[in-house]
């Protein structure tokens, strides 16, 4: 059962200081470690403090997740901003998240591990940064629509074709799977961008 939550400025700063002692024992010893007691205890609180604060575990561990997913939306908002071609922030783009997705996996397993669970149970959280990540894709397919670089006539459509084709690079359980056999994803991932982008329609 969820409990009441307390909400103001003293209460997130607590919600912060506690999200922060989480995410250090979720790096250190991994998420499934790591007990709210051993949360508390980092905080010098009791268990049931912590709860005054998040209504339950789970909300804890969306909280961390939310959190790393960020850092993914934070590369991809950064690459759209750019006066780059669209043609070239989509690359960029498309390669930036791999390469943060796979360096997740190789420096930070505990982390990945926690977005792989994320993912594989279908948490809120990952379906949302999976629609603002579409939102994204789709904002760089306008642009190059009107620059005449791409030719599509639904950006929105192309945008849901974008993330089902960059699905295999994004995917923190087939990213694991690609590199646990040893296969080459950046040569995958070249190819696969080559194909998306002659599927909007590239010119040039």
């Amino acid at each position: 059962m969820n409990r009441p939550v307390r909400t103001g400025k003293i209460s997130d700063e607590a919600r912060a200081r506690i999200v922060e002692a989480a995410e250090e024992q979720f790096r250190r010893v991994g998420y499934h470690r790591t007990s709210v007691a051993d949360i508390a205890a980092e905080l010098g609180m009791s268990p049931a403090n912590i709860y005054r604060f998040f209504p339950s575990r789970d909300a804890i561990n969306e909280s961390i997740c939310g959190r790393v997913v960020n850092e993914v939306a934070d590369i991809a908002v950064a690459i759209a901003r750019t006066n780059a071609p669209a043609t070239e922030k989509l690359d960029q783009l498309l390669t930036a998240i791999h390469r943060h997705n796979k360096t997740t996996l190789v420096k930070a397993k505990y982390m990945h591990d926690l977005i792989a669970a994320a993912t594989r149970e279908n948490w809120a959280i990952i379906k949302s940064h999976i629609e603002r990540m579409v939102i994204i894709f789709e904002a760089i397919i306008r642009e190059g629509v009107e620059a005449r670089e791409f030719y599509v006539d639904d950006t929105a459509e192309a945008a849901r074709a974008v993330r089902s084709a960059f699905m295999p690079f994004f995917h923190p359980i087939l990213i694991e799977h690609c590199v646990q056999h040893g296969e080459d994803t950046e040569a995958a991932l070249r190819d696969q961008i080559r194909f998306i982008l002659k599927s909007l329609g590239k010119s040039g």
